[in-house]
């Protein structure tokens, strides 16, 4: 894979559909100031963190990541522990990203898919339309991964290069539809919640919406460049993720001084681009918010199946998951796998995926702070002694414990931050 192929990975992944979908909820908990604030730290706080990925990386190119970081720095016990923690982490995504392309076909053909009532969870009506366009969307992207990194690299980095485009024209045109105004963008703040609390709401989920930048490491065997270009690789797909969530929340926020008022009730950018830029915005956006989905779905199957790859050929789970193909040399049994255990998630209705959505972000903060911590101890002696990797590895280690903490009390307080 070359080094654009593994960016347009890293990028697609960090934004995946949450991009698209997200900014009107956050515009309501946060107001436009908190929610542009907050991302923009969460986005700080992921580049202090990628330092010590990119620089374990540069010393460990080979798939596994985190479980080659931590299994190196302090045994098979704590890299057992944190894998699976980030297995169940990127499953989650997958599943998601799964739910999230049968919202938009609501959005768009309202009551098509909507076929065949099952039952309802927590509140969600399943049909069995919706579960059978999921499952289709899971089955296509387990088939282009075992077809090779190579097509899965191209197909992200040309699905990547539309998305940038999308959102930059959708920013672009919306100074000239619609309502556009700076009033528009008041509360700044939430309206009921301090200004700390609202950029805290949004910094809490970093982890979740960031993560996808550490699918890099995971597929470092694949590289056809040096490891040691890792570190800028993971900071411009950090910075240009910190970029397109923005655009998006700005897009959303001054087009309309009233978005409630136009339909807010599943998805409000969508109802944004659609009364403002009409039929071509919101083709533009519903390919955009597509391929996003793909494009996260694609990064985190290469991603899992590497790490449940590298398990594997460690026998920390069965030797089967080692297994390439003969023909494409792809973890096919790893991905098969991370398949047919998604092919459940369509059936749970997209509330109870909520409720594994929300565990993703405390998974992930947990390999955060494995791979700082193992960057801190493998650093801060010895022939590899380095003073700032290990100073950004200190950082690492509070930030990741800061995230635990904001997750946990959002958790205990029963805050719902994901739609």
């Amino acid at each position: 894979m070359s080094k654009r192929f593994i960016w347009a990975v890293a990028y697609g992944s960090s934004i995946g559909w949450g991009a698209f979908i997200l900014p009107g909820d956050w515009l309501a908990q946060s107001g436009t100031l908190g929610a542009i604030l907050g991302i923009t730290i969460g986005g700080l706080l992921m580049l202090i963190i990628a330092v010590s990925y990119g620089a374990l990386t540069a010393k460990f190119p080979v798939s596994g990541g985190e479980f080659a970081f931590s299994y190196v720095g302090f045994g098979k016990y704590f890299s057992f522990i944190t894998s699976w923690f980030l297995v169940l982490g990127y499953i989650g995504i997958i599943a998601l990203n799964a739910s999230a392309f049968t919202l938009l076909f609501k959005f768009l053909f309202p009551n098509f898919f909507e076929v065949g009532y099952l039952y309802s969870v927590a509140g969600w009506d399943v049909y069995l339309g919706e579960v059978l366009l999921a499952t289709f969307v899971l089955a296509l992207f387990a088939y282009i991964s075992t077809k090779g990194s190579g097509l899965s690299g191209k197909i992200q980095f040309v699905f990547c290069s539309f998305i940038a485009l999308a959102v930059a024209g959708l920013l672009l045109s919306s100074f000239f539809t619609g309502d556009f105004a700076l009033e528009n963008t008041k509360p700044l703040f939430a309206e009921g919640n301090s200004w700390l609390t609202s950029i805290l709401l949004i910094v809490a989920i970093a982890p979740f919406m960031y993560v996808g930048f550490d699918n890099i490491p995971q597929t470092a065997e694949e590289f056809n460049f040096s490891a040691n270009k890792t570190s800028k690789l993971l900071v411009f797909s950090i910075v240009a993720a910190i970029f397109t969530y923005i655009a998006m929340i700005l897009l959303t926020s001054w087009t309309f001084y009233d978005q409630q008022s136009i339909g807010g009730a599943q998805w409000i950018t969508g109802s944004v681009v659609q009364n403002s830029m009409g039929v071509v915005g919101m083709s533009v956006l519903a390919f955009a918010i597509s391929f996003g989905v793909f494009t996260g779905m694609n990064g985190f199957y290469l991603s899992s199946s590497r790490l449940l790859f590298a398990l594997g050929r460690a026998n920390f789970i069965p030797k089967s998951f080692s297994k390439v193909h003969p023909v494409n040399k792809t973890p096919y049994v790893a991905v098969l796998f991370v398949m047919v255990t998604c092919f459940a998630a369509p059936w749970l209705g997209r509330t109870a995926l909520e409720w594994i959505v929300d565990t993703s972000s405390v998974s992930v903060s947990v390999a955060f702070f494995a791979t700082s911590a193992t960057a801190v101890k493998i650093f801060s002696k010895g022939k590899e002694k380095n003073k700032f990797f290990t100073s950004f590895g200190i950082l690492g280690i509070a930030i990741s414990i800061i995230f635990l903490a904001l997750l946990l009390k959002l958790e205990s307080s029963k805050i719902q931050f994901i739609p």
